[in-house]
């Protein structure tokens, strides 16, 4: 029996979760709260209501990653000038530095994941899933607004 797309692309997101798990274990840095500070590399300020929405986590889970990464120096929270509720967060200079210490140990897992295929054919790679990562964001998106 041939495996699915959805199987093969949830499979080796577990197992990228997996191995960048066991790489980053000293820092105690997790998968997950990677992608949190990355996320927030990107879009420094963001609120945590949809902070939540992008890396698709409950809001009171992202609240526990938030006060876990806070704790750590690596994220703070600031008062949203424009609603007295809600708070924006914004890296410190600390995450920026394990940014740069951790990125080459993301590189290299990817390197070895993508191992055997030329450049061309990660590139290729990249563009399919970006394709199918599009196709059902707006797929999901679309039904939600009608």
């Amino acid at each position: 029996m041939s495996e699915t797309i959805g199987y093969l692309l949830n499979d080796s997101a577990r197992l990228f979760r997996r191995a960048f798990d066991a790489r980053t274990r000293d820092t105690g840095i997790t998968a997950l709260q990677w992608r949190v500070i990355t996320y927030l590399k990107r879009h420094e300020g963001i609120r945590q209501g949809p902070l939540a929405e992008l890396i698709e986590v409950e809001p009171i889970t992202l609240s526990r990653m938030v006060d876990r990464l806070a704790e750590a120096g690596l994220v703070e929270r600031r008062a949203d000038p424009t609603d007295r509720r809600a708070w924006r967060l914004y890296l410190t200079a600390r995450a920026g530095d394990m940014l740069g210490a951790m990125r080459p140990i993301a590189e290299k897992l990817t390197e070895e994941a993508t191992e055997g295929l030329s450049a061309a054919e990660v590139d290729q790679l990249v563009t399919l899933v970006e394709k199918v990562r599009a196709n059902l964001s707006r797929r999901e998106y679309l039904k939600e607004t009608v």
